[in-house]
């Protein structure tokens, strides 16, 4: 793999389940991929992948086959709406969730096949801080927090921020407020968090944007569509489009930190 490809890795989580998060990362990888950026989604909801059922998409092969030698990575690869090209994880198999050293190695040696023909991986993490999203974040040059105005959320993101800060150092979080009123409620929402984490912990929260609610977010859903397929000038889809011009913006790695071969060594280290 050329060195001199950067690649940018984003972990999108939010500690909470139900708070839109694969919603954000398929319809942020068609914004991308609409700007011209090869996109791969990594489902990483390893135990109960749902982006293929959220799309509408027919996976014949999952991670799972993979990490049992059955086929390479890039047999795997789905095309996903807008050009993204998606990596199901596996649904229902609780072996995914218990992963060994040597899987963990396999799967991240899978992934260096991928090469050049990635500009963005965005890796959708399961709910929660098991050990496996820790192990995702952790390898991931960005931490895209999805956030929305119920007090669990606001705990959980809380919960999530204060382990990768406490035990590995992580200190920068990027804040998306999802489904709230307007820009104003979403600012709020991002105060509410900075006030908990100033208070407790030396991290830098940067705040990103909104999401508004919207019901052509819920339609599509029932569509089995990304909404900014389904909806291009819906509201949600708009802030989406704004959030990808944002995180165009953002630095790419220099070194070997963002590289893919750093994501997957990364996800490795025991």
């Amino acid at each position: 793999m050329s060195k001199a490809h950067p690649v940018q890795v984003i972990a999108v989580s939010g500690g909470k389940g139900g708070v839109g998060k694969s919603n954000v990362s398929v319809n942020l990888g068609i914004a991308l991929a609409q700007k011209g950026r090869r996109v791969v989604l990594l489902d990483a909801d390893l135990g109960l992948g749902n982006i293929d059922v959220l799309l509408g998409i027919t996976v014949n092969r999952t991670l799972q086959d993979v990490l049992d030698g059955e086929c390479d990575l890039k047999d795997v690869l789905v095309n996903g709406p807008g050009g993204i090209k998606i990596i199901p994880a596996s649904s229902g198999t609780q072996r995914m969730t218990q992963l060994s050293t040597m899987e963990h190695a396999g799967l991240i040696s899978a992934f260096s096949e991928l090469g050049d023909q990635i500009d963005v991986l965005i890796v959708d993490t399961a709910a929660g801080i098991s050990e496996s999203v820790v192990s995702f974040l952790r390898a991931a040059q960005e931490l895209l927090l999805v956030v929305c105005d119920e007090p669990t959320s606001i705990t959980d993101a809380y919960a999530l921020i204060k382990l990768m800060n406490r035990d590995y150092g992580t200190n920068r979080f990027r804040i998306l407020a999802n489904q709230v009123g307007n820009e104003q409620e979403g600012r709020h929402l991002f105060e509410k968090l900075t006030r908990v984490t100033e208070r407790f912990l030396d991290v830098a929260l940067q705040y990103v944007g909104m999401v508004p609610y919207d019901e052509a977010v819920k339609k599509a859903v029932q569509r089995q569509k990304a909404v900014l397929d389904a909806y291009p000038r819906a509201k949600a889809s708009l802030a989406i489009k704004a959030l990808a011009d944002r995180v165009e913006s953002w630095p790419l790695p220099s070194s070997p930190r963002g590289h893919l071969e750093f994501f997957v060594e990364r996800l490795v280290e025991v």
